[in-house]
């Protein structure tokens, strides 16, 4: 009858105790309890019951002044208490009214009363527990839809999150191409392809996720990435790890799909980008997404145009800011298209071997 619901029981009257914890039983409930209010916050603390079944006159702690905790708690306010008072227990009523109870039994607990307390308690917890889990639902799914950085504005200001500012930030940009898409799309069936860009990509930003980075924008063939650090240096070797972590990925994605592997090159850039989030406006709503412009976004994309399979070609500044810490083959300046001066450009081959 009672399901797996689990009732905890407060009351220092062992007799009382015994008692209600045998009615429960025999109905089908799971019971715990506890002898004062302290007692019963440590006992929900390890494992928040269904129900409480809460008497008024305790020692340590009563029981008016654990409901009010309680129901100052959002991680407990919705679990159903019922405070049980004395038959002409009025002002007990009325202060529980006012420290949050959901429902009352008057001792001596009548069996049939007992019951019909804690099925109605339950239906409404019930009702509720499955409103809240479809609105996490909803919410997990729509977050998909919103990038994390702008995820990360609501939650540091949900009141104010100014979400429409931009900021002039010092950035890393790394600009992800896979190589060669133009023929694979006509050698391969749409859906086939598609699935297969998904299954790389999938794996990329959730690299890209763990170290911190921020999808700037998709493509069929490729995607931006932004990381930005306090540190000019830090970022752009957060931005070089993940790019040398995104060929290793693509190898070990390739020894799975030995069929139809792909290949992946890169152009890295670092310096001063307008960031924030954008709201596009159309007949249906809006949507919310990251954005990083300026030209350093632009020059990621043309090292990246002239980069060659699994190849990652970086920018003057961030070899600069790279130090030691990889090896680097200097290709020489070339003129890139709609760069006015010509580029020093460098390939990173991987880590600095060990001296």
């Amino acid at each position: 009858m009672g399901g797996t619901s689990k009732i905890l029981i407060v009351d220092d009257e062992p007799f009382n105790l015994d008692y209600l914890e045998q009615e429960l039983q025999d109905l089908g409930y799971e019971t715990v309890s506890a002898a004062d209010g302290q007692e019963a916050l440590r006992t929900i603390a390890s494992e928040a019951p269904d129900l409480i079944l809460l008497d008024v006159m305790m020692p340590v702690m009563d029981g008016l002044t654990l409901c009010r905790m309680l129901k100052a708690s959002d991680e407990t306010r919705l679990i159903p208490i019922v405070i049980m008072t004395a038959l002409d227990g009025i002002e007990d009523r009325i202060k529980g009214i006012e420290a949050g109870a959901d429902d009352f039994l008057t001792k001596p607990v009548n069996e049939r009363e007992l019951l019909a307390r804690i099925q109605t308690s339950l239906k409404h917890k019930q009702a509720i527990d499955r409103k809240i889990g479809e609105l996490h639902k909803v919410k997990d799914h729509f977050a998909k839809f919103v990038p994390e950085a702008v995820r990360r504005l609501v939650a540091a200001n949900p009141d104010a999150p100014g979400l429409e500012d931009k900021h002039e930030r010092d950035v890393s940009t790394l600009f992800v191409d896979i190589t060669g898409y133009t023929r694979l799309s006509e050698e391969l069936p749409l859906a086939i392809l598609n699935r297969l860009v998904e299954r790389y990509f999938s794996a990329f930003l959730d690299r890209i996720g763990e170290a911190g980075g921020d999808i700037n924008e998709t493509a069929g063939d490729g995607f931006v990435a932004i990381f930005q650090a306090t540190l000019p240096y830090a970022q752009a070797i957060r931005a070089v790890d993940t790019a040398l972590g995104l060929l290793a990925d693509t190898q070990a994605l390739n020894r799975e799909n030995s069929e139809t592997p792909l290949t992946i090159h890169m152009g890295l850039s670092s310096g001063v980008a307008l960031v924030g989030s954008t709201r596009f406006e159309g007949i249906r709503g809006s949507r919310w997404v990251f954005t990083a412009s300026g030209p350093v976004i632009n020059l990621a994309a043309r090292l990246a145009g002239v980069a060659d399979a699994g190849q990652i070609l970086v920018c003057p500044e961030t070899v600069r800011r790279l130090g030691k810490r990889y090896r680097l083959d200097k290709i020489g300046r070339e003129r890139l298209k709609n760069i006015a001066e010509a580029v020093e450009i460098h390939s990173v081959l991987g880590l600095s071997m060990p001296e």
